[in-house]
């Protein structure tokens, strides 16, 4: 009762300052939905909001970008129509790699590449530029998967809260405590449960992760020195980083790996999960059609509108049509292959309302590319999953939620309908998987302050105190060789063997001088 209480207690909690807040999404997809439901959740509790809004990066088919009734303001900006055409083609063409097995560093880096050409027009538009300086925002509350924000944010000269939509092992560069023999290293792939060769990897993995955050960082940074000025960041982007008020991430304990924590990072994962509203008639009538056998929901992600590898989904379909489940799949109609039937139980749509439909008492499975926010919202209504992941995150993602007991995955590439079709009945059959998916279910939802309120009362707590200076750790400000503590291991060193080699150096003297002198004349009659 006591924690009811005083939930409902905050919930009726005026805000005592309204502030003017800037929110900003350079990036469209899950991004956008998550700033969204951000932005709309600090105007509910009182202040003025406006986003920043890169259109057409990338567009999600089905669904526009057209913000909330009375709700926040809005500022978007775009490359232009042309620009926009050219990118999302590039993009399509990636998914291809993606499905094919072929996501690569060198890829992610091309996409850096774009981000930062696009972030070096939108800094250059003095017209924007003026504009959100002239607003005289009180804080700025940034998406931090793009560097760009960051930049952003500093131009403005605003201070910043830094919102990361993935795990806590995405940033590098804030000083989080992670030991490498249980916290696996982003993209290693790992569990926490580490045997000998699995610390070997992820050591491995440790030492190349600040070379690939160096050369992401490369990508901006002559943007970075073209609009704020040579020299103004002594300590690079990773400057940028250590900067930020606060860090609130997009996870959980339902699904992260227990880890340590430090006072400037806040756990909000489960922003867009919400209780289920009936769907529509028409798909309710459809889903009734398939009685008490239910459903099953397939999304390949925000981004991934269409499978473009024939084989691939020939396989697809063949192990859909062997299920005696309904398959709801958003998939673009319009990308749908004229000379590929579709099967009687598979329905689709440009876009479907997933939160709604995972809370469906009849959704039996939820077939994902492992995306965060997917798995967050799997497990808020307890609905196992089937992990195909593509790229980035999503294959750490998705061993969190097999380890976790959540689900299974399956390689895009080794996708047969054999093994599409047995695994989707394993899944459903096995209450294994459904008693895993209700416990951590239940883990989610008992956490004392709802996702969206514990991050509002940090964004007023950063407001109201000043900043955040008093929950960041001196480490931040510290060197790397001083934070590892390396100056103190030479020291260490030079103590330790600097008496050996002195004495051995006298030692080694001694005996030669001995040996000199107990040398005797040769006998001449010798």
């Amino acid at each position: 009762m006591g924690i009811v209480f005083w939930t409902f207690s905050l919930l009726a909690l005026p805000v005592l300052q309204s502030a003017k807040i800037l929110t900003i999404c350079l990036i469209g997809g899950s991004h956008y939905l998550l700033l969204d439901e951000i932005s709309h959740n600090l105007h509910q509790h009182g202040h003025e909001v406006r986003m920043l809004l890169q259109l057409g990066n990338p567009v999600i088919t089905g669904f526009s970008y057209k913000g909330r009734a009375d709700s926040y303001q809005m500022s978007t900006w775009s490359l232009g129509d042309k620009y926009i055409k050219e990118y999302n083609g590039w993009f399509l063409e990636q998914q291809t790699q993606f499905l094919l097995g072929r996501d690569n560093f060198h890829n992610f880096l091309n996409f850096m590449g774009h981000l930062s050409y696009q972030c070096d027009k939108l800094l250059g538009d003095k017209e924007m530029m003026s504009f959100l300086q002239g607003q005289n925002y009180d804080i700025i509350i940034l998406d931090a998967f793009n560097p760009c924000s960051f930049i952003v944010a500093h131009r403005l000269g605003v201070n910043y809260i830094a919102f990361y939509p993935g795990t806590l092992n995405g940033p590098l560069s804030i000083a989080l405590p992670s030991p490498v023999s249980y916290i696996p290293v982003f993209s290693s792939r790992l569990s926490d449960r580490m045997n000998l060769w699995g610390r070997a990897k992820n050591l491995f993995y440790s030492f190349l992760a600040p070379v690939g955050q160096e050369l992401i960082w490369s990508k901006f940074r002559e943007v970075a020195d073209r609009h704020l000025g040579s020299g103004s960041l002594p300590g690079g982007l990773e400057e940028l980083h250590e900067g930020a008020e606060l860090w609130a991430f997009n996870t959980d304990f339902s699904l992260e790996f227990p880890q340590p924590l430090l006072p400037y990072t806040v756990l909000v994962g489960g922003l867009l999960n919400k209780p289920a509203k009936p769907p529509e008639q028409e798909l309710e009538r459809w889903i009734s059609g398939f009685g008490e056998a239910g459903f099953i929901v397939v999304t390949l992600g925000s981004m991934v509108s269409s499978v473009s590898v024939d084989l691939l989904l020939v396989e697809l379909v063949a192990g859909f049509s062997m299920i005696p489940q309904g398959v709801l799949w958003r998939y673009d109609p319009r990308r749908w292959p004229s000379d590929l039937d579709k099967p009687p139980n598979v329905k689709l749509v440009d876009w479907l309302p997933l939160n709604d439909l995972l809370g469906h008492k009849k959704a039996r499975l939820f077939i994902t590319h492992g995306g965060q926010n997917s798995l967050l919202q799997a497990v808020y209504h307890a609905v196992p999953v089937l992990g195909i992941p593509l790229f980035g995150d999503q294959f750490d993602n998705v061993v969190r939620a097999e380890t976790k007991g959540l689900g299974l995955s399956i390689s895009p590439t080794h996708i047969t309908r054999e093994l599409l079709s047995s695994a989707v009945q394993t899944l459903i059959q096995d209450t294994r998987f459904k008693s895993t998916a209700l416990s951590l279910s239940t883990i989610h939802k008992s956490h004392p302050v709802p996702p969206a309120l514990r991050l509002v009362q940090w964004v007023d707590h950063i407001l109201h105190s000043g900043g955040g200076a008093h929950l960041q750790p001196s480490s931040l400000s510290q060197p790397w060789y001083q934070r590892y503590l390396l100056d103190v291991i030479l020291l260490l060193s030079l103590a330790l063997t600097g008496p050996v080699v002195l004495c051995w150096t006298f030692c080694r003297n001694m005996i030669s001088s001995a040996g000199i002198g107990s040398i005797s004349p040769r006998d001449p009659q010798g």
